[in-house]
């Protein structure tokens, strides 16, 4: 199963499930990235870190390592 560190610039995907044992698993869904949304890669930065996804309506920039945790169809 990819992650949402997985997609490309524009690319899409539907979230299945957000990895309860990361850190900021909490804070993740909280902001807006919960099973069953779509969300769009907008950019990523140079190293990848952080990576901008447009998700119910707004854009929403995070770290790598917390995109991966984002578990996607």
């Amino acid at each position: 199963m990819k992650s949402a560190a997985d997609l490309k610039n524009g690319e899409k995907g539907i979230i299945v499930s957000v990895d309860e044992n990361h850190p900021s698993a909490r804070r993740i869904l909280e902001v807006g990235f919960t099973p069953g949304q779509e969300i769009e890669l907008i950019t990523k930065s140079i190293f990848s870190d952080p990576i901008a996804y447009a998700v119910r309506g707004t854009l929403i920039a995070i770290r790598k390592n917390e995109a991966e945790c984002i578990k996607l169809l």
